[in-house]
């Protein structure tokens, strides 16, 4: 007796989470047969308004609240859904603790190709098309109206909204509007399909056997079809490309081939692969006998790795200490134990050497997932992860949400980084994100940096009210005992002095010292290498006037316009608006405009003067704009084709270089000055880092660092290696002021086109947060307010910021005023026409 599969169960309700900044979820009806094959995380693709929009399904209601539910207009996914239950866990956590929207927060996690292209059309409904009909028999006045309709009635599929009005002006617009009243025209949704999709290839091959009497027959008749034959059976099977590289257009054999039945085709997926071309530029492999302290960490790890239960770690290691080699190890043991990982970094393109250790070590189980790939190739990698081929991602921030199960290991390299935490958008931290997938997984998250955020250092270390604990694994030397570099502070105090009268007379100081300089000849001298570290781009940091005092800011941020000597332009670093540097004051026609300041253009410019017979090299932001010219750089460095880099933040992190044993700090503390809490403690980071590229190989390394703030306690303790020391202060400064680590913040600011009106809508917000404290006696004494004040960047992109910061003794009670605040802006009585409020939980930096 035959037994009869049951069907499947219908679900008529859909909950999903649409890809808008709008808070909530919304129903949908789910009409046959999608509703049979719907699955939690599949995409769908559902009207929102009056336009349709991605949607990612989270859950089947049993009943709706409202009557008059929308049907889902289709699922946009093939087989499995794209976001599996565990990740989709994690996602509503990222959206409850970070107060997102769920369905930003999944299209947040899933590779850019995977979003369908949508354009708004306008298109002539029946009415319309009637009137153009007229319009070309009956004649009529060239109005803006009767050219507009012409031009749909032209027009195959509708004319995209914004190049239907491109050069009208107001009178187009008004026409526009006119013809929507009259019912001739109509707005219309059209989607297609993602913009990134799997690459596919034709291969062919033999049907079956050939018989060699009847291929000899078919060679007098058709010689070309025969060697095709004679190639697929030499060969196997070959893709379509190959074949007409051999045969030249070979289609139509193929075709007839295939239609006699000698041969047949099949459609393959042909993954695009990303050639890092990193053999030059990696860094060592493995070293033969690891240090005590290495394999002492090791011998932790895979037992925490073998309970399979949750584990957070800390690797503080000095710079060389090793840190890379215990990473590999761990996710080998993961592998071995049939597990994958997951190793974030900070920036790929700024870490070839890390990605290039991984993949000389793993091979093709190494998957790379990071922004700077194309949206193809992003997507290729992605399912590669998805079905299981590649168990090991690599990957920047948004790699924590990567498809690798069973999942074993997350690796956090770099933890203190700021670019861990996205600015705009979905503000995720990817660092905590990490802990609460590994805890979700029951795997091991392992910390790892020479320098660690004070709140990963005092999780680590010190009891902290309110804070998880990490488990602490030091790396104290460097591998193979090499020592750390000496360190050297030059005063530039007296300098400045002496250079007042050159300034005052346009003739800028040189900006390297004397001893630096000595020390960059000693070691050319040496034919060894040399890096120089400015963190500023450009030629001079502004231009003035000194005439009228005039200093050149932007327009749109408030900031001062950078010079740019190769282009001769000042540019702005924040919007990217850019314009001729003026030989005149435009304000007061004086003829001589001063540069103050120096970036990375001008200290090559100065390296070139002072030594044209060294090869030198720059990397900024103004030079990486190919792809692969970072990776170019650093492999000419790496071969020693370099003798001094030059460059900004990009060079004092990640790189690897045994040649480099002098390294030079310009501008010590060009950071010291930010209006943020975080400032002296990036600053320690930061030199740090820098001055851990020295002395790498077998010669010892030198840094020389240039400061007029010599005493500050962060360049003091950076340059004694002293990071503990610094820890031990700077926690204490925080415990006094209420910030970090004891204290949980969320920064809400408002943008607005005007100062008055984000000053209005910040004093409102203020208004309503203190009305919320006073009315829930839970929060007294666990939730302050500071602010309103201006942000620190108080104009950026032409819209004035203000800010307004709540300080919490825990999550969760500062959050939730965070919240209702963010509720009641949304509502009619809200924020202000025009003004924005953006929420940033667990802010990096309040700028």
């Amino acid at each position: 007796m035959s037994s009869v599969a049951p069907l499947p169960a219908r679900r008529p309700l859909a909950e999903v989470a649409v890809a808008l900044p709008v808070g909530g979820t919304f129903h949908y009806l789910a009409p046959p047969p999608l509703d049979a094959r719907l699955a939690i995380g599949h995409r769908v693709l559902v009207p929102f308004g009056r336009r349709q929009v991605t949607g990612y399904v989270v859950g089947f209601p049993e009943s709706a609240e409202v009557d008059g539910l929308k049907a889902i207009a289709a699922l946009l996914d093939d087989g499995d859904p794209l976001v599996p239950p565990a990740l989709l866990d994690l996602l509503r956590w990222v959206a409850d603790y970070y107060l997102a929207p769920l369905g930003e927060v999944c299209r947040t996690a899933l590779p850019g190709g995977l979003a369908p292209a949508s354009s708004r059309r306008l298109v002539l409904t029946p009415e319309g098309l009637a009137a153009a009909r007229a319009l070309e028999t009956e004649g009529g006045p060239d109005t803006a109206e009767a050219r507009l309709l012409r031009r749909l009635a032209a027009s195959a599929d509708g004319l995209l909204h914004r190049s239907a009005l491109a050069g009208a002006g107001r009178s187009g617009k008004r026409a526009l509007s006119a013809l929507r009243r009259r019912g001739l025209v109509a707005l219309a949704e059209r989607v297609g399909g993602d913009r990134a999709k799997p690459r596919r290839e034709t291969i062919v091959r033999l049907a079956g056997p050939l018989d060699e009497p009847a291929l000899a027959r078919l060679g007098r008749r058709a010689p070309k079809r025969a060697a095709v034959l004679r190639f697929l059976r030499e060969r196997g099977p070959t893709p379509l490309p190959a074949l007409r590289a051999a045969f030249g257009e070979v289609a139509p054999i193929v075709r007839a081939l295939v239609d006699s039945g000698q041969v047949a085709t099949e459609e393959v997926e042909i993954g695009r692969r990303v050639d890092w071309g990193l053999g030059a530029a990696g860094g060592g492999d493995a070293p033969a006998v690891l240090t005590r302290a290495q394999s002492e960490a090791l011998t932790v790890l895979r037992a925490a790795l073998a309970s399979q239960t949750f584990a957070p770690f800390l690797l503080h290691g000095v710079t060389g200490s090793g840190k890379t080699e215990v990473y590999i190890r761990l996710v080998e043991a993961a592998l071995a134990a049939g597990r994958g990982a997951i190793v974030l970094v900070p920036e790929i393109s700024l870490t070839p050497q890390l990605v290039g250790r991984f993949t000389r070590r793993l091979g093709d189980r190494v998957a790379v997932l990071h922004s700077g790939l194309s949206d193809g190739e992003r997507l290729d990698e992605w399912r590669r992860v998805r079905r299981g081929e590649a168990p090991v991602v690599v990957g920047a921030r948004s790699a924590v949400f990567a498809p690798v199960e069973p999942l074993g290991v997350i690796v956090v390299d770099e933890e203190q980084e700021g670019s861990f935490k996205q600015d705009d958008g979905v503000r995720y931290h990817a660092r905590d994100v990490a802990q609460v997938r590994a805890r979700q997984a029951g795997a091991v998250c392992l910390l790892g940096s020479a320098t660690p955020s004070l709140e990963s250092w005092a999780r680590a270390t010190q009891r902290v009210e309110g804070a998880s604990p990490l488990g602490y694994l030091r790396l104290p030397e460097r591998v193979e005992a090499r020592p750390l570099p000496v360190v050297e502070v030059v005063d530039l105090r007296r300098k400045l002095g002496e250079a007042a009268p050159r300034a005052r007379a346009a003739e800028p100081p040189s900006p390297v010292s004397p001893a630096l300089e000595q020390a960059l000849a000693e070691t050319l001298a040496e034919r060894r290498q040399a890096l120089l570290f400015l963190n500023r781009r450009g030629y001079a940091t502004f231009l003035l006037c000194p005439d009228c005092g005039t200093r050149f800011g932007c327009e749109s941020c408030a900031v001062s316009l950078v010079y740019h000597r190769a282009e001769r332009a000042l540019r702005c670093h924040y919007c990217g608006a850019s314009r001729p540097a003026p030989a005149v004051c435009p304000k007061c026609g004086g003829t001589q405009v001063l540069q103050f300041g120096a970036g990375t253009e001008r200290i090559e410019e100065w390296l070139r003067a002072r030594f044209p017979g060294a090869r030198l090299a720059r990397l900024d932001r103004d030079v990486v704009g190919p792809r692969g010219a970072v990776r170019d750089v650093l492999k000419e460095v790496a071969a020693g084709e370099v003798d001094v880099l030059v460059g900004t933040q990009m060079v004092a992190k990640g790189h690897d270089f045994a040649g480099v044993t002098l390294v030079g700090v310009l501008l010590a503390e060009s950071g010291l000055s930010l209006p943020d809490f975080r400032a002296a403690e990036r600053t320690v980071q930061l030199l740090t880092q820098v001055a851990g590229r020295a002395g790498r190989g077998d010669a010892p390394g030198r840094v020389i660092v240039q400061s007029y703030d010599p005493d500050h306690p962060a360049i003091r303790f950076a340059a004694a290696h002293d990071a503990d020391g610094f820890y031990a202060v700077e926690l204490e400064a925080r415990r006094e002021l209420g910030y970090p680590p004891f204290r949980r913040l969320v920064n809400l600011r408002v943008d607005a086109p005007s100062e008055a009106a984000a000053r209005r809508a910040a004093g409102w917000l203020a208004a309503r947060a203190a009305a919320r404290l006073a009315a829930d006696s839970s929060l007294a004494g666990q939730v302050e307010v500071v602010g309103p004040a201006p942000a620190p960047l108080a104009r950026l992109r032409g819209r004035h910021r203000w800010q307004l910061l709540l300080k919490g003794r825990g999550s969760a009670a500062v959050r939730r005023v965070a919240a209702a605040l963010a509720a009641e802006a949304r509502q009619p009585a809200g924020l202000s026409r025009g003004a924005m409020l953006s929420i940033d939980v667990d802010p990096a930096n309040l700028l």
